[in-house]
C-alpha cells in the first residue's frame, strides 16, 4: 500500500523557519571561516572549529524543523534519537574537514573543490542518516535520480559557500552569501524529501499498529532535540557581534601606500589608507618648512 507523504502539514511555517535556521548557521559559519584567514596560526583552528560547528548545527536544526511538518497518512511516525544525534555529529565532522581544507589551503582551485565536495557530502549524509532514524509502519523508497540531484545541490551549495567565505567581505556580502546558502541547503532538503515514497504494510496489520501505537508529536521532538543546537547558534552569534573585524570584513591592504623598503606585513592592520595619506602630506609640509628656514637661504 502506498502511503501519502506530506512535508508541509503546517503550511509555510516550517519551511520558512527551517530556511532561517540554515541562513543563521551559514552566516555564522562563513564569518568564522573568513575570520580564521585574518588571524595567526595559533587562533585559526579555533575559528574554523567554531565555524564548522555553526554550519553543522544550522543545517541539522534546519532539517528537523522541516521534519516537524512531515506526516504520512495512515501511520504513526517514530524517531530514533540516537541516530538523530549521530547525524548531527556526522554533519559537524564532515563540514569541519571541508572547512579546514579551505581554511589552510585557500578558497580556490583543488582545495575549494575538495573542501566543497566533502562539505556537500556531509550535508547530504546528515539528511539521509537523519531519515534513517525516522520509523513508520512500512518502508521508505527513494528515487535514485532525485537523490543524486539532492546530493549535487548540497555539493554546489557547499562549494559556493566556502568560496564566499574566502572572498566575500563586509556585512552585506556576508548576508547575501548566507541567504543563498540557506536557500540551497533548504532546496537540498526538500529535493531529498521529494525523492521519498512510503510503502505501508497490509491494511489489517496497519490498522492494528495504528490503533495500538501513537507516533511522536512535533512538540515532543522539538523540545529535547533543537533547544541545544539553537542555543549554540545564539552563543556563536554573540561571539560574532563582539568581533568587529569579523562583522565588517577585511580591508584591502594591498592599496595602502607605504614607505620604500618597508615590507607589506609591517603595515599596522588597524590603520586605514586615509591615515597613511595624511601622514605623507604632513611629512611633505615639514620638508617644505625646513627648506624655507634662514639657514637654507
Amino acid at each position: 500500500m502506498q502511503g501519502t507523504v506530506d512535508g508541509f502539514s503546517y503550511g509555510v511555517v516550517t519551511p520558512l523557519v527551517a530556511y532561517l535556521m540554515a541562513c543563521l548557521g551559514g552566516a555564522l559559519g562563513l564569518r568564522c571561516t573568513a575570520r580564521s584567514m585574518l588571524v595567526t596560526q595559533a587562533w585559526r583552528p579555533l575559528w574554523l572549529a567554531l565555524g564548522s560547528a555553526a554550519i553543522g548545527s544550522g543545517i541539522w536544526t534546519m532539517h528537523f524543523v522541516g521534519m516537524m511538518g512531515f506526516t504520512v497518512t495512515g501511520t504513526p511516525i517514530h524517531y530514533d534519537r540516537p541516530i538523530m544525534y549521530a547525524s548531527l555529529g556526522l554533519a559537524i565532522v564532515m563540514v569541519s574537514i571541508g572547512i579546514f581544507i579551505v581554511g589552510y589551503r585557500g578558497a580556490k582551485g583543488a582545495a575549494l573543490f575538495t573542501g566543497g565536495t566533502i562539505t556537500g557530502l556531509g550535508i547530504a549524509s546528515m539528511h539521509y542518516l537523519g531519515m534513517a532514524g525516522v520509523h513508520v509502519d512500512g518502508k521508505f523508497v527513494y528515487n535514485t535520480f532525485t537523490v543524486a540531484v539532492s546530493v549535487l545541490i548540497g555539493v554546489v551549495a557547499a562549494t559556493a559557500a566556502l568560496w564566499a567565505a574566502g572572498h566575500v567581505r563586509g556585512v552585506l556580502g556576508s548576508v547575501g552569501a548566507s541567504l543563498v546558502m540557506g536557500l540551497a541547503v533548504s532546496g537540498m532538503h526538500y529535493t531529498g524529501m521529494a525523492a521519498l515514497s512510503v510503502q505501508l504494510r497490509d491494511l489489517h496489520a496497519l490498522h492494528a499498529a495504528t490503533s495500538s501505537t501513537v507516533g511522536d508529536s512535533p512538540a515532543a521532538l522539538l523540545a529535547p532535540m533543537l533547544i541545544g543546537p539553537f542555543a549554540f547558534l545564539l552563543l556563536a552569534g554573540v561571539v560574532v557581534m563582539f568581533d568587529p573585524l569579523m562583522v565588517m570584513g577585511k580591508p584591502d591592504w594591498s592599496r595602502v601606500e607605504r614607505k620604500p623598503g618597508v615590507p607589506a606585513g609591517a603595515v599596522a592592520p588597524h590603520r586605514s589608507r586615509s591615515m597613511y595619506l595624511r601622514a605623507g602630506q604632513l611629512a611633505r609640509q615639514r620638508e617644505y618648512r625646513s627648506s624655507r628656514t634662514p639657514q637654507n637661504w
